[in-house]
């Protein structure tokens, strides 16, 4: 059974009004325990609504989403329980700390889930070591930190309630590169350790490639593919057309495939590597 599963999932804004406007129409996919899904799609694709309809921050105007096989509006007044189980990490979340210390940031949501003290400090700590904050930093005031440093902050925050299913909206948006790697390399040693389901909303075709097992495009409100990553990535062409580059290194790889050479679809510079190195060590021929 499919962790999360959307069945015609469609939101309207202003149903019924001169300004009625759908963002997301007949959406169907399923998402198995345990995946790293990407998601992208261009400014206005429709993948911050879809996302935000996952967890029950907006409730469907049509279709169902479904939490463990379960229509998560079957019951509205637990809707706040879905949240627990639907973490969502929004972009920018620095702007959402308030707490005098980064200890009671953290701590704010698992103490909203009625834990005990103990197993709130336990939650606490390990969404802190997860995100690397350094024990020093617990007790200073999150608004004394660096960006990247607010950053993981937010993000242990909801890391702390445990989920099942992460939803990061963006996160590395506005980091410098060593930030944005630091924090990728984390978001992806957590899963590993967790071993639970990941979607990650990014403009950063490079960010997908190295962490997603399944990518979603959106497009016009549709989900108009949704398949593993390197299927994903093969349609270029079709992609560009949504206002979507590929990896900068496959798009280098599919020029050297289109001019004959021996060469696959690759997702990293790791993956060019190990076909380019042998292709030159043979003297870089093409396919007779």
């Amino acid at each position: 059974m499919p962790i999360i599963e959307t069945k015609d999932l469609t939101y309207t804004y202003g149903e019924g009004t001169p300004f009625q406007k759908t963002a997301v129409e007949n959406v169907n996919i399923a998402i198995e325990q345990g995946e790293f899904i990407g998601v992208i799609g261009h400014t206005g694709s429709g993948k911050s609504t879809f996302i935000q309809q996952l967890n029950g921050l907006l409730r469907p105007t049509g279709g169902t989403v479904l939490l463990n096989g379960k229509d998560i509006w079957a019951e509205p007044k637990k809707i706040r329980d879905v949240r627990f189980q639907v973490g969502m990490v929004f972009q920018y979340p620095e702007h959402q700390l308030f707490e005098e210390t980064v200890l009671k940031d953290i701590s704010f949501g698992p103490g909203n889930m009625g834990l005990g003290k103990d197993e709130i400090l336990k939650r606490t700590h390990a969404a802190a070591d997860f995100v690397g904050l350094k024990e020093e930093l617990l007790e200073k005031s999150p608004f004394e930190l660096s960006g990247g440093e607010k950053r993981r902050v937010a993000i242990a925050g909801v890391i702390a309630m445990d989920p099942d299913v992460l939803i990061l909206d963006e996160p590395t948006a506005g980091l410098d590169p060593r930030g944005r790697d630091v924090l990728l390399s984390q978001i992806v040693s957590y899963h590993e350790t967790r071993h639970n389901t990941i979607l990650l909303v990014s403009h950063s075709m490079e960010d997908i490639a190295r962490t997603a097992n399944r990518v979603l495009v959106m497009n016009s409100g549709h989900a108009v593919m949704f398949d593993k990553t390197e299927n994903v990535f093969a349609h270029d062409q079709e992609l560009e057309k949504m206002g979507l580059r590929v990896p900068q290194i496959t798009k280098i790889m599919a020029v050297l495939k289109a001019k004959g050479y021996p060469v696959e679809t690759v997702l990293t510079v790791e993956q060019a590597l190990k076909q380019l190195i042998p292709l030159l060590e043979k003297g870089g021929r093409k396919h007779d």
